[in-house]
């Protein structure tokens, strides 16, 4: 029963794109990864002295998503998905995830957050928060800065934020903050576009828990979504907050996503990161 217990706990990590020490290691054996939160001042100072110059802030949400879609969803993803940007870089660490997001008027209730579980802040108190963490990592020797929102309806918020750290003190010797338009284009655009050269309609990919949506969470993680209530969720439609039908999401459709964002994310910050020929900025 405990080597299955251990096997569970694994393979959930797994999924985070963390490891398990094997049994018997030492705890100061272990090699932190790329995920800020999990690393001691000391280890993430040495970190970034050994060049990884990169922060990433991922951008997630807490918002219903209809009868199959779990609330936290975002907040799953957008760590995952930066986790896997972070190693391909091979030069940047992940901040903690932003849960409190913009989601509509609270009263009266607008949008997501008329169904229960959505939480809400104003978009002055959210870009306040990027601005801040922007400003914190720099002070640490970060140069560069990027927000990965997972969410479309804040993605104007993160170049407003973004503007001001580089306009204010907080953008001097040469640490700037960028907002990721490339991650989220390729969750949707690019993405959707996958989808309909397989066969699938608008219809059906959706704008939110439908069927996009929908792979997107399984192939990160599956316990995000009740398989049970995926044709609740088509039949409820839009009064059950789906905008789509989900009922074909597989696991498999969602990978074709995850390469997607992984890839144009990390191709567009590398991108970003080259100096112009009359700037002393670095790659």
């Amino acid at each position: 029963m405990l080597h299955l217990h251990i096997s569970v706990v694994r393979r959930a990590l797994a999924i985070a794109g963390l490891a398990l020490p094997l049994a018997g290691s030492a705890a100061s054996s272990v090699t932190p990864g790329v995920y800020l939160e999990e690393m001691t001042s000391p280890e993430l100072r040495d970190r970034i002295a050994a060049g990884a110059t990169t922060a990433l802030v991922p951008i997630g949400g807490t918002e219903q998503s209809g009868p199959h879609i779990v609330l936290g969803k975002h907040n799953v993803r957008a760590r995952v998905l930066a986790g896997r940007i972070a190693a391909k870089l091979g030069d940047a660490v992940v901040a903690p995830v932003v849960a409190y997001v913009p989601e509509g008027a609270i009263a009266p209730p607008a949008a997501h957050m008329r169904f229960a579980g959505t939480i809400s802040i104003p978009d002055a108190a959210f870009e306040a928060l990027l601005e801040s963490t922007a400003k914190s990592l720099c002070q640490h020797g970060i140069r560069d800065v990027f927000f990965l929102g997972d969410h479309g309806g804040y993605q104007t918020n993160e170049a407003r934020a973004a503007a001001r750290v580089n306009r204010s003190n907080g953008g001097a010797g040469g640490c700037r903050a960028h907002a990721l338009g490339a991650y989220y284009d390729a969750a949707t655009t690019t993405f959707n576009a996958d989808l309909k050269q397989r066969g699938f309609t608008d219809a059906e990919i959706g704008t939110h828990a439908g069927l996009a949506d929908t792979a997107l969470s399984l192939a990160v993680d599956p316990a995000l979504v009740r398989p049970a209530q995926l044709a609740a969720g088509a039949r409820g439609g839009v009064r059950a907050g789906v905008h789509g039908d989900p009922t074909r999401a597989t696991a498999d459709l969602g990978r074709v996503g995850v390469e997607r964002i992984v890839d144009a994310s990390v191709a567009a910050i590398r991108a970003t990161r080259e100096p112009s020929p009359n700037s002393s900025h670095r790659k």
